[in-house]
């Protein structure tokens, strides 16, 4: 083997974006992921969580909450008021509709996929229509005071539960009214404090499942207006909640990094009455745990520390496999570094510009893994600044160190890269 030199590069200042949002594709095989800046990626249960797709960010559209309709369409909405279709060929969004009630802080489809309901900031759940080439208004539900925190549809697309402050609702859709009203901080004796219902779900039998900032899992009779069960999982806040499709286990994310899951098991072995009982504790993250996903064979979580975490489930796996492993994203799946070898020139890319470095270099020589003194220091030559709001997807710099180009969703840039002894300058193509 040929002698070579390394040159740690500890100058690339990324920061990556934070999963915002899970969407697992119901009874299909992938996984939509949204981060906070705007990005949305697919992975591929069947290709081994294979990131297959990103649709690149921008800086005018949030995406807080997303979901699968009409079996490959992919929807997302955020505090911008639109909702957005994805168009997974051409990776972009195809079209927006405008929710018509503010910021849009949940969003959920149906069973059948054929209806969206959305809850804004203005208190009012809306649904709408899920068309060829669009969606469609259909109607409001009744509105009241307080942004709508979280949705969730029961099986029979009969009723929907809706999360806001203090309290969740049950409405009938038919009738657009509310049936049940229910404080979920009516036991606390904590005063003056607001407890936020971050996560709930409408399950066949007629339980409703909320989380909220008291760190408790409540399981409600919505029809008596009772509480049945309640778990204090942690002493912050629970962010986010999701059902398998048995509805036999729910798994939960906190504020403070960690995962929990509950199953439901016999009272009794071979009895007929079952409860929720906490089972496992997991520790992957070191913040918030903002969105988690229940696939048949695995805990799926994703926080704000970037990490996404595939905890496969060993009861479900039948046999070992690559579906047994522990999987952990920690790092980007596409090339954010480009390099000129010829003039040893780097190329970062980062959300909405480029900075291009020149390596430093040295002139001593030593034994195989000793650190050589450089006798200069890597220079930073120049950032660009990218143009309008979309995000940059791909850039590259030539290998000659003349040639910088970088793309975003809708256009191509190509810039002439001059080096002399007064420094560098960028002409555009």
């Amino acid at each position: 083997m040929g002698e070579f030199e390394v040159h740690r590069v500890r100058f690339f200042g990324l920061v990556p974006a934070g999963v915002r949002c899970l969407a697992c594709q119901p009874r299909g095989a992938r996984l939509a992921l949204a981060r906070t800046d705007g990005t949305v990626e697919v992975y591929s249960f069947a290709a081994n969580y294979y990131q297959e797709k990103v649709i690149p960010g921008h800086e005018a559209r949030s995406v807080e909450s997303l979901c699968w309709a009409a079996g490959e369409r992919l929807f997302g909405a955020g505090l911008s008021g639109d909702i957005t279709e994805y168009d997974l060929s051409r990776l972009s969004a195809a079209r927006g509709v405008d929710g018509g009630g503010g910021p849009i802080w949940s969003m959920a489809a149906n069973g059948s996929g054929t209806r969206l309901a959305i809850g804004c900031e203005d208190g009012s759940v809306k649904i709408f229509q899920v068309v060829p080439g669009g969606i469609q208004f259909e109607r409001n539900l009744d509105r009241r005071k307080g942004r709508v925190l979280c949705l969730s549809w029961h099986p029979s697309d009969a009723h929907i539960a809706a999360g806001s402050i203090d309290f969740f609702r049950v409405i009938d859709v038919t009738s657009g009214q509310t049936v049940q009203r229910i404080m979920v901080n009516h036991h606390v004796q904590k005063a003056k404090r607001e407890c936020v219902v971050w996560a709930i779900a409408l399950l066949s039998s007629g339980t409703v499942v909320t989380t909220d900032s008291f760190g408790r899992v409540q399981f409600w009779d919505w029809e008596q207006g009772t509480l049945a069960e309640s778990h204090t999982v942690s002493t912050s806040a629970v962010l986010s909640l999701a059902v398998s499709e048995k509805e036999d286990s729910i798994v939960v994310g906190t504020s403070t990094g960690a995962t929990y899951q509950l199953q439901l098991l016999p009272v009794k072995l071979g009895g007929p009455e079952k409860r929720w009982v906490r089972t496992k504790p997991f520790q992957y993250h070191s913040h918030d745990v903002r969105a988690v996903a229940h696939s048949p064979t695995a805990l799926i979580s994703g926080g704000l520390d970037a990490q996404l975490v595939i905890r496969p489930l060993m009861e479900k796996v039948q046999k070992k496999s690559y579906d047994a492993v522990l999987r952990k994203f920690t790092f980007p799946h596409r090339r954010l570094v480009s390099c000129a070898r010829k003039a040893r020139l780097l190329l970062f890319q980062f959300s909405q510009h480029l900075e291009l470095w020149r390596l430093g270099s040295t002139e001593e020589t030593g034994k195989d893994g000793e650190v050589l003194p450089l006798c200069r220091m890597p220079e930073h030559l120049v950032q660009l600044k990218s143009k309008g709001p979309e995000h940059i997807y791909c850039s590259c710099v030539s290998p000659c160190g003349t040639w910088l180009g970088y793309s975003t969703a809708s256009r191509f840039h190509l810039y002439r890269v001059h080096c002399d002894s007064d420094g560098v300058s960028l002409r555009k193509v």
